[in-house]
């Protein structure tokens, strides 16, 4: 086990953490030490061609940090036995660096105060003369009432110093943590946003799409009622629900497929707000006199960075953030009316939020409800100020 970042505050931070890692040179040649130094004491009692890496910079998740990975396994020789391969391994390379007798001299001269408990193992023999043995690590020492944490990083030519002390503390938190907490009552989740839905009904158009209900759960967060019916429905339907929003979904193919502009114009005469998101853009653009074009290459389950103005839909949003993207249709810059506003667009210039000027109407082209846009919970924000600022 060696190689080592900190966890992440969220699952996909988790992740982008996880090929931080995996593209670190340092951790990499880190690792690649240990591995060699451990297959060279495997080698010492196990038999010849028997010493496998059956697994590689493998990662495991623990409650504070990352490590990467390498097992290895060997076939003990008939005249050794578990305290041979105790002996052979001891001390654990990751705990004293290579070469052994060389490195464990530098620590005996340099470490300020013995080792102890810290780097042996705890196990057990059992009687068929199997040996299973931890390395104590992570591990807290208790003695007449006093608690010890120690931990420490492998140091290398490539090491940054201030590095290296972070990563000892963050091997060292948790166990710290277990140590001072105090006991806290369990949080809930609800009430995470306002409730600026509370008392409105949204009509949610369903233009065939896989993320509806997402987007639904989204809505009913912040405590509307929603009531969803598919594209082409008949127009007894606004009557029937008398809908403080209209919520026009994503979905594939064209607005033309599904009859956006006419369904835009009919919630005008009807004084009815409109939010529409990735083709409810796309339609609520054409329906207002803009014009559409494809992108070079499409932006399916991909992520981009978005510039906006941090007011109105976007109030409290930084100016930049990242957002997940699935389509392939985009407004034109160049064509687009001028009773819309422009309210967000990626790096390269594709508009990505728009605003009616004079209308209660919006649109975002990315997907709030995206896993890409999860961080800060900004997608979920975003929906809450939409029903804030645009349901009657």
């Amino acid at each position: 086990i060696s190689g080592t970042i900190r966890r992440g505050a969220t699952p996909l931070e988790d992740a982008d953490h996880i090929l931080e890692l995996l593209n670190s040179a340092k951790d990499e040649a880190e690792l690649t030490m240990c591995t060699d130094v451990d297959r060279n004491d495997k080698a010492r009692v196990c038999k010849a061609g028997s010493v496998q890496v059956i697994g590689r910079r493998m990662i495991e998740i623990y409650s504070r940090l990352i490590h990467t990975v390498d097992h290895v396994i060997g076939e003990l020789r008939d005249d050794c036995d578990g305290f041979d391969a105790l002996l052979s391994h001891m001390w654990a390379c990751t705990l004293t660096g290579s070469p052994k007798p060389a490195a464990m001299q530098r620590i005996e001269d340099l470490e300020n105060s013995a080792r102890g408990w810290y780097g042996g193992c705890i196990g057990m023999v059992l009687f068929n003369g199997n040996l299973n043995t931890g390395i104590t690590i992570r591990t807290v020492h208790l003695e007449d009432g006093v608690a010890s944490v120690r931990a420490g990083a492998t140091l290398l030519y490539d090491s940054e110093p201030d590095e290296e002390e972070r990563e000892t503390r963050t091997k060292a938190e948790a166990l710290i943590h277990a140590i001072l907490a105090r006991e806290t009552p369990p949080t809930s989740a609800n009430g995470a946003i306002p409730p600026t839905g509370r008392g409105k009904k949204v009509l949610f158009v369903d233009n065939r799409d896989s993320f509806v209900h997402t987007l639904g759960d989204y809505v009913r967060q912040t405590g509307a009622e929603i009531v969803t019916v598919r594209a082409g429905f008949p127009e007894r339907i606004f009557d029937e629900i008398d809908p403080d929003l209209v919520f026009i979904s994503p979905g594939p193919g064209t607005p033309r497929d599904f009859g956006l502009s006419e369904l835009v114009q009919r919630c005008v005469e009807r004084r009815l707000p409109l939010f529409g998101v990735c083709l409810g853009l796309q339609g609520m653009v054409e329906a207002f006199g803009g014009e559409l074009e494809v992108l070079n290459e499409p932006m399916h389950g991909k992520d981009s960075r978005i510039t906006c103005v941090p007011e109105g839909l976007f109030a409290g949003f930084p100016e930049e953030f990242v957002a997940g993207r699935y389509h392939s249709l985009f407004a034109r810059p160049d064509a687009l009316p001028d009773c819309l506003r422009v309210l967000a667009r990626t790096e390269d210039g594709v508009i990505m939020a728009v605003e009616h000027r004079d209308y209660p109407a919006a649109a975002v082209q990315f997907h709030p409800e995206s896993i890409l846009t999860l961080k800060d919970d900004l997608g979920l924000k975003l929906i809450s100020q939409m029903m804030a600022r645009l349901a009657k």
